[in-house]
């Protein structure tokens, strides 16, 4: 199985990480502990730290605070899943309870702000002003990449190119300040720093791509979420906003409404026009595109299991059916 084999590359190294999480998630406060180790435990992939430690494998990094960097990426990752659950007013991740639907949206958020500092807490240890400026900068992209995410909620006038700039700052971001600093902390030669900076973000443009094309296709079971979770929530992505421009006048203002509204009211209807509009389609082909993207940054990287792992990546991430 492809994802066991990428895992099994850094298996060791992963081992270290999480019990670096678990350990560094403890505080004198009890809920803290509780909720922190309730989302962080919730299952996941945890597909940002796996990127820490094949990036700077794949550099030629041999020593150990690559486990800290990969942990202090989890904790900032987490942080913004309770965060954008509260703000989603999400009741499911992952086939469980958000936080907030457990607990109320007031611990989740303080929780957040408490892995928020947790992380930089951490990343002073690293001791390198290098990952300090790139996973600052990461943090501000990610947080106004949520804010323009929240300013297009139920607007059907998002462009391609504005749902673009939306996923690179709340996705990518991340998965590209995750294989960045994976080189910067390996002391990777400029070339291999930047073509581990671009794979991390074709990455994670992949993911983001397909991840909204299953919120039109994928089930509820295996995804962890619900179907149709974006339009209930009015968020114009790709497969509507290739849908609006490829169907008839009376389709688009169909969809037009639906997201004006939110809601599953329209559901079924607004799925028949996506699938007719070739919309699933278009938005899979772009994600193959940030993955052969991905991959061909990857060939600029010598040769080594932990690159063949980073290519088989990129692979996975448009495979994936969850």
């Amino acid at each position: 199985m492809t994802a066991q084999r990428i895992y099994d590359t850094v298996a060791d190294d992963f081992a270290r990480v999480n019990d670096l999480i678990i350990k560094r998630l403890s505080s004198d406060v009890p809920l803290v502990e509780k909720i922190a180790q309730y989302i962080i435990e919730s299952g996941g992939k945890r597909l940002r730290p796996l990127l820490v430690l094949l990036s700077s494998r794949a550099a030629g990094y041999h020593h150990n605070d690559h486990h800290k960097l990969a942990a202090v990426i989890e904790f900032l990752h987490t942080a913004t899943l309770l965060h954008d659950d509260v703000v989603d007013t999400s009741d499911m991740r992952r086939g469980r309870s958000t936080a907030n639907a457990r607990w109320g949206n007031a611990p989740s958020v303080l929780v957040g702000d408490f892995l928020y500092a947790r992380a930089f807490e951490m990343m002073v240890e690293l001791r390198s002003l290098p990952i300090m400026e790139v996973l600052s900068h990461a943090t501000a992209v990610i947080a106004e990449g949520e804010v323009l995410q929240l300013m297009n909620v139920k607007n059907p006038d998002v462009s391609e190119e504005k749902y673009m700039e939306v996923i690179h700052n709340k996705t990518a971001m991340l998965f590209e300040a995750a294989s960045h600093t994976g080189a910067l902390l390996a002391g990777a030669n400029p070339e291999m720093e930047q073509a581990l900076k671009d794979y991390g973000k074709h990455l994670g443009l992949a993911f983001q791509l397909v991840d909204d094309a299953l919120d039109y296709t994928g089930d509820a079971g295996a995804m962890g979420k619900n179907v149709g979770d974006d339009l209930a929530e009015g968020k114009p992505t790709l497969p509507l906003i290739h849908a609006m421009a490829n169907s008839s006048e009376e389709q688009r203002q169909q969809i037009r409404n639906a997201i004006r509204k939110g809601g599953l009211d329209d559901l079924p209807r607004i799925l028949e026009i996506v699938n007719d509009s070739g919309a699933l389609e278009y938005t899979m082909a772009r994600a193959r595109e940030q993955a052969t993207l991905a991959k061909a940054c990857v060939k600029k990287l010598p040769g080594s299991a932990h690159t063949t792992a980073l290519d088989l990546l990129a692979d996975l991430a448009v495979e994936r059916v969850s």
